[in-house]
C-alpha cells in the first residue's frame, strides 16, 4: 500500500489548453487574465475589491503596508501560523507582540490580544489554522475600539465561513495563498481582499511599483508621475489562467475536504488517546488540515508511518527562531496546543476507503 500523503497538489489536465494559448498569446505578464480571473474570484467571495497577487507572502506585506504599520509599530499576532505570516512584520521594521493561544483548537485568543494592546499596536494578525475561523467579530470588536486594523491569514481558509458568510468579508483585509498544496493552486501566488474600495485601489497600485496602469499614456512604455513607491507583487497571465481554471473545480475539493473531516469528527470522537479539537456551529472550516491531539506523539507518528499513513505537526511555533527572539513572552495556550497536536491526511484525494483505513488504525493504537 501506498503511503497516504498528507498534501498533494491539484492540477487539472483541463488546465493545458488554455496555459497553452495564454502561453503562446504573446501577452504573458500581467493582462487580460489576471482581470479576468479577479472578476471570478469577486464572484466566488461576493467582495469586489480583490487584488490577485505573487505570493500569500506578498498579501501580507501589502496588507501591513496599507495599514500604515512601519518602523516602531507593533504588530499583535500569534506564534503558531507559518514562518511567512510573521516575516513581513519584520520587513516593514515592525515589533511583533504575540498573543497567545486557545489551547484546544490553537486559535488567537481575543481577551489576550486586547491584553496586549498599546499605544504603539498598528495592528492584529489573526490566522485561521487549519481553516478553521477564528473569532472574528470579537477580534473586530477589539481592535475597533482602539482604532486598530485586523488582518486575517486565510492561507488555510479558501472556502471556509463565518456566520454564513465566506472568509474574506469580515475584517480591513484578508489573505489568502495559492501555493503549491493550498487547496487550489496558481503554481504560486496570493490574494488580498480589502474592506475598502480606497485600500482596495492603493493595492493595485502598490503590487506594481506604485505605477497606475489603467490611466492611458502618452507614451505607453514611460509612466506619469508615481505618487508613492511599490513593489512588483503582481500576478501573471500565466498563473492567472491556471486560477481561473482551478475554480471550476473549488467547491468540489472543499466538499471533500471537509467530508473527510466530517467523517473524523464522527468516528473519532470516543477514542480515549486522541483529542478532537472542537468547532464552533457559527464557523465552517475549510479543513486544509485535520489536526487533533495525542499524547505521545512521536510514538503516534512512528505508528502511523510504519502503516502508510503521513502525519506532521505541519508548522513550528515561530517563536521557537532566533529572528523572533526580541518578542519572546509566556505563552501556556501555545506551549499545550504545541506539545500535542498532530495533523492526519484529509484532502480531496483521500478516498473512503483510505479515510476508514485512518480510522481503523487510530482505533487500534
Amino acid at each position: 500500500m501506498e503511503t497516504i500523503p498528507l498534501f498533494k497538489v491539484h492540477m487539472p489536465k483541463s488546465v493545458a489548453d488554455p496555459l497553452l494559448e495564454t502561453l503562446f498569446s504573446g501577452f504573458i505578464g500581467q493582462g487580460p487574465k489576471v482581470e479576468e480571473y479577479e472578476r471570478v474570484l469577486s464572484k466566488y467571495f461576493n467582495n469586489k475589491n480583490v487584488i490577485t497577487l505573487n505570493s500569500g507572502t506578498a498579501a501580507l506585506q501589502l496588507s501591513l503596508r496599507l495599514a500604515d504599520v512601519g518602523h516602531g509599530d507593533e504588530v499583535i499576532s500569534t506564534p503558531m501560523t507559518c514562518t511567512a505570516t510573521n516575516m513581513p512584520i519584520l520587513a516593514a521594521g515592525a515589533k511583533i507582540v504575540w498573543a497567545d493561544i486557545d489551547k484546544d483548537t490553537g486559535l488567537i485568543c481575543p481577551h489576550s490580544i486586547e491584553s496586549k494592546i498599546t499605544k504603539k499596536t498598528k495592528a492584529i494578525n489573526m490566522v485561521h489554522f487549519g481553516g478553521i475561523p477564528c473569532d472574528i467579530d470579537s477580534i473586530n470588536q477589539i481592535a475597533a475600539s482602539y482604532n486598530i486594523k485586523t488582518i486575517e491569514d486565510g492561507a488555510h481558509a479558501f472556502g471556509s465561513e463565518y456566520k454564513g458568510k465566506k472568509i474574506g468579508n469580515h475584517s480591513d483585509f484578508v489573505i489568502f495563498s495559492l501555493q503549491a498544496i493550498k487547496h487550489i493552486t496558481t503554481i504560486d501566488g496570493g490574494l488580498l481582499l480589502c474592506k475598502s474600495e480606497e485600500d482596495a485601489k492603493r493595492a493595485k497600485l502598490l503590487r506594481w511599483y506604485g505605477i497606475d496602469r489603467d490611466t492611458p499614456r502618452k507614451d505607453f512604455r514611460c509612466e506619469e508621475n508615481i505618487v508613492e513607491y511599490g513593489y512588483k507583487f503582481h500576478m501573471n497571465d500565466i498563473c492567472a489562467v491556471i486560477g481561473i481554471e482551478q475554480m471550476n473545480y473549488v467547491d468540489n475539493l472543499v466538499k471533500r475536504h471537509i467530508s473527510n473531516a466530517d467523517f473524523y469528527d464522527k468516528n473519532l470522537n470516543d477514542i480515549d488517546k486522541v483529542r478532537l479539537i472542537p468547532r464552533s456551529s457559527e464557523a465552517l472550516s475549510a479543513s486544509w488540515l485535520y489536526t487533533l491531539h495525542v499524547e505521545e506523539r512521536d510514538q503516534f507518528m512512528k505508528y502511523m508511518s510504519e502503516n502508510n499513513v503521513a502525519t506532521s505537526k505541519v508548522h513550528e511555533r515561530n517563536d521557537k527562531h532566533d529572528c523572533f527572539a526580541d518578542s519572546t513572552c509566556d505563552l501556556p495556550g501555545v506551549d499545550s496546543f504545541c506539545s500535542t497536536q498532530i495533523s492526519i491526511p484529509v484532502g480531496w484525494w483521500v478516498t473512503d476507503e483510505q479515510r476508514q483505513h485512518i480510522v481503523d488504525l487510530i482505533k487500534r493504537y
